[in-house]
């Protein structure tokens, strides 16, 4: 098994492990670290938990638009970690993606972040023709890039999941083949396979049930 794909499945398993609440069939997890806290109500101490958020960020989209956690607001998205010129699994989670963007295609609730890996390469320019390529039309799915050590640090640091350079990948970066889900709270609901059909269906049908949270 590729190094880029045996990474990929490590952090799937290692990330999907650390759950903090309770699965239910009408409602998502909230995965990652969690952290109990005291605060006073009502003059009364509770415990309550701090989740693992995703922080305020600032990248370039392919409209060469500045994008950040204001985008966002009051929105569910699905964001991975790609590069234009990747010769392994990026072709494939792009199909896969496609499926995404065309069922949700026009509901204002939902976005996908895409980050590129290779910003030297992939600038605002390159990115636009990149998703015209994949028929994409409007700002609901964000081509996003931007400094590396910034994409990296989200990547890694507050999605956690591979984005990095790695001299010894195909293509020169090593990137997870996930496609993360994030609700209108900047927690991290769930993690797919971007690679294969079962994991994008899966990601659809979630969608929907954390759509249906929010009503």
């Amino acid at each position: 098994m590729p190094k880029s794909r045996i990474k990929h499945s490590l952090y799937l398993l290692v990330f999907t492990g650390i759950i903090s609440c309770q699965t239910s069939p009408n409602k998502l997890p909230i995965l990652g670290e969690r952290e109990p806290i005291t605060k006073e109500v009502d003059g009364k101490t509770v415990v309550d938990t701090l989740y693992h958020t995703i922080p305020d960020f600032a990248f370039v989209n392919q409209l060469g638009d500045t994008v950040t956690q204001k985008n966002v607001k009051g929105k569910i998205y699905v964001t991975d970690f790609f590069f234009t010129t990747c010769p392994t699994i990026c072709p494939v989670m792009k199909k896969q993606m496609v499926k995404v963007y065309e069922k949700f295609k026009g509901n204002e609730q939902v976005m996908i972040l895409s980050h590129t890996i290779d910003p030297d390469h992939d600038t605002p320019e390159v990115l636009k023709t990149f998703a015209a390529d994949l028929g994409i039309e409007g700002t609901q799915w964000q081509f996003l890039t931007g400094p590396k050590e910034k994409i990296y640090e989200i990547g890694q640091g507050s999605y956690l999941v591979t984005a990095k350079e790695d001299a010894e990948a195909e293509g020169g970066y090593i990137h997870s083949g996930a496609f993360i889900l994030i609700d209108k709270e900047h927690r991290v609901r769930g993690m797919y396979d971007g690679t294969t059909e079962e994991g994008a269906e899966k990601l659809m049908k979630d969608i929907d049930i954390l759509l249906a949270e929010y009503k």
